[in-house]
């Protein structure tokens, strides 16, 4: 690691603290931040030093760049907690806290925080369950969107070859571009995730104490007090390869289970928007003589369908999360059957 970017880093992260804490004036979690900034400056001045042992002229004062400032004074305005991707991504520690609950106890007995006892048990299995909820609403999108193309040019009276050529086309589309959102989405995240871990593996090898402090310091403001939060940070950090885990989970908020694989994410979303996109347009497709009425029977029932399922994920009950989709579903339909209906007979 450059000693010199090193050192940019930490100040940063120091400027950034510091726009937390008086965000967060008054609070525990506005001490955590200010004695977060008072040990980004001690590693700071660690990197100070390995550049001027290399013979090197020490850095002058810290200036903050552009987008710092402008992440700052956003962190003022909406707070940490709402920027707390932005921040993480920045090098702010401690976003955990506003994603995880006060400390629980673990199988030991002992209290921790609700992320540190067995967390590989806690946590696993949990990677498939992404791309299992974005299937589930790919196939709502595809549906949504495509069936509301459809109805609307249906409504402007095309005659049925139109009304495929628009429906595969609006398939095609809405796949492709669902699927290269979804891949730049989950490479973001997993680019972002091991940015973060070079960062945490090269600062665990440079100062470990600092490190463990610095996690010490996020256990205390969960409620673990204080000398109980130093023993856990000191012995998570003498396991490197724990502790990286641990660090990533704590200190920068981030889940390494939750980061699937970008083409898998990509083919989800494709698969499954294509899916719903065709149940509309199949009546078109195979010809039916009441192509429209047998499309809005054929997407009364998928958007009934998918929204009894969407009901796993937002706890619903089942019949009330279908009849909700299915009326905005409807809703969207609907409006977009009147448009092309009064547009075809102004061009008619």
């Amino acid at each position: 690691m450059n000693p010199l970017e090193s050192w940019k880093e930490e100040q940063r992260a120091v400027y950034l603290y510091r726009a937390c804490a008086d965000a967060e004036r008054g609070t525990p979690r506005g001490e955590l931040f200010t004695r977060l900034a008072g040990e980004a400056e001690a590693q700071a001045a660690i990197w100070r030093a390995q550049l001027t042992a290399r013979g090197s002229a020490p850095p002058g004062p810290f200036e903050a760049d552009a987008r710092t400032r402008m992440v700052a004074r956003l962190t003022l305005l909406l707070g940490p907690r709402r920027m707390r991707a932005v921040l993480a991504a920045m090098k702010v520690r401690g976003m955990s806290v506003y994603a995880t609950g006060p400390a629980a106890a673990n199988d030991e007995g002992h209290g921790l925080p609700a992320s540190v006892g067995r967390i590989e048990r806690r946590h696993r299995g949990l990677a498939g369950g992404g791309n299992v909820r974005a299937a589930v609403f790919g196939l709502s999108d595809g549906l949504v969107s495509n069936a509301s193309l459809i109805f609307g040019v249906a409504g402007a009276g095309a005659s049925p070859g139109v009304v495929v050529l628009s429906g595969v086309a609006g398939l095609a589309a809405g796949a492709f571009a669902m699927a290269a959102g979804e891949y730049v989405s989950v490479q973001s995240q997993r680019e972002l995730f091991e940015y973060q871990i070079g960062l945490e593996r090269d600062e665990l090898e440079q100062y470990p104490d600092a490190e463990a402090q610095e996690l010490a310091l996020i256990y205390a403001a969960k409620g673990l007090p204080r000398r109980q939060a130093e023993q856990v940070a000191k012995k998570i950090v003498a396991d490197p390869a724990h502790a990286l885990d641990t660090l990533a989970r704590e200190e920068l908020g981030l889940n390494p289970d939750e980061l699937g694989s970008p083409v898998a994410a990509a083919l989800t979303s494709w698969l499954s928007f294509a899916l719903g996109a065709l149940i509309p347009l199949a009546p078109f497709v195979f010809g039916s003589g009441r192509a429209l009425t047998a499309s809005i029977v054929c997407a009364a029932a998928g958007l009934f369908g998918v929204g009894a399922v969407l009901s796993l994920f937002t706890g619903r009950r089942a019949w009330w999360s279908g009849l909700r989709l299915l009326a905005l579903g409807a809703c969207a339909g609907g409006l977009t059957y009147l448009i092309g209906h009064l547009f075809g007979v102004a061009t008619g």
